[in-house]
């Protein structure tokens, strides 16, 4: 791995995520700060140069990072109430540098502040909305989603920081919306080692300067071995053997032959050949028919069916070559690493 970068510093407040976009939700949710809360009660009541007054003079005191986004909110709003649109712009500003993922809703704020908070987004730079989806793979086979928003052109880059140290995984002169895919791979190809990670977003612009983080944490696994095969699908084994088709050959020729000895019988009925000779002759003939019938009758024996034992060799081969493969594949699947991704709740590290 390279070494570690210089020390990054996020700019954040994750409690502000929770705190309505609109000032005038009640003095309770301004703060515990006393000139904070005197100052949204005058915002509420559409006193909005006692509001302005108030604030500032709230900034001036000991405030957490979360009242002291809520004075510029309150700032903003009121100047923007006060068609004081380029101071509004100004708080706005100090707003988002404070508090980078605050959201207004459009349908909740006038037309005036809500435009006024677009430029000042617009004016500053940022890295919102930094994402790092959920991802579970082969190494080598997959990717990890990210995405974030740079809210100007800038140059940024995006690593993977551990304790160990940190890889590269993307950089680039970028604005707006940026997808990356991460194959969670080193620069040399093997997977990241498993452990907590920082995907931190760098960007500048001249003097200017932002960072964005989310922790996440990568683990192995193993992969999973294809199992043999018995046979191919959509493929059977055929009989090598097969019964031959009845044949009335038998009893042909026993009606051939019976038929000769009677007419040789015939020929001979005026010569000196007895009865008894006769009735010989007709028992070996009706013998023959009987022999002849139960010749054709019987079953055939089987006999190899010569394609069958082909086709079943063939079949075999292919298993055979097929299990092969799944042999080597295995082997290389027990060298590879199932490598799971998962974003981490922010201050979990």
């Amino acid at each position: 791995m390279t070494a570690l970068p210089r020390r990054v510093l996020v700019v954040g407040f994750a409690a502000l995520a929770a705190a309505p976009a609109v000032p005038a939700q009640g003095a309770a949710q301004a703060g515990q700060n006393l000139t904070l809360r005197r100052a949204q009660q005058a915002y509420d009541n559409l006193e909005y140069r006692q509001a302005l007054g108030l604030a500032r003079a709230a900034l001036r005191e000991r405030l957490t990072g979360l009242e002291r986004a809520r004075a510029y909110e309150l700032l903003g709003f009121s100047y923007a109430a006060m068609d004081s649109i380029l101071r509004a712009v100004d708080a706005f500003k100090q707003l988002v540098l404070l508090d980078p993922e605050r959201e207004l809703d459009p349908n909740r704020v006038s037309p005036k502040a809500y435009s006024a908070f677009d430029v000042a987004l617009r004016q500053v730079l940022l890295v919102r909305g930094l994402r790092v989806d959920s991802a579970s793979f082969v190494g080598g086979q997959g990717a990890v989603p990210i995405r974030f928003t740079v809210t100007q052109p800038a140059r940024v880059v995006v690593r993977a920081v551990s304790p160990a140290g940190s890889v590269v995984i993307d950089s680039g002169a970028w604005n707006g919306q940026v997808n990356l895919r991460w194959a969670a791979r080193l620069a040399g190809g093997d997977p990241m080692p498993a452990g907590d990670y920082v995907v931190v977003v760098d960007a500048r612009l001249g003097q200017n300067a932002f960072s964005a983080s989310a922790p996440i944490r990568v683990r192995h696994g193993s992969v999973d071995t294809l199992a043999h095969l018995a046979a191919l699908p959509g493929y059977s084994y055929l009989p090598e053997t097969e019964i031959p088709p009845q044949s009335w050959r038998p009893l042909g020729l026993a009606f051939v032959y019976t038929g000769g000895a009677l007419v040789g019988t015939l020929g001979l009925e005026g010569g000196s050949l007895g009865s008894s000779s006769k009735r010989e002759l007709a028992i070996v003939g009706g013998a023959a028919l009987v022999t002849g019938a139960v010749m054709t009758l019987r079953k055939p024996a089987p006999r190899p069916a010569a394609a069958n034992i082909l086709y079943n060799r063939l079949l075999r081969e292919q298993l055979a070559r097929r299990n092969q493969e799944i042999a080597r594949e295995n082997a290389a699947r027990r060298q590879q690493v199932q490598l799971t991704v998962v974003p981490l709740p922010r201050g979990a590290r």
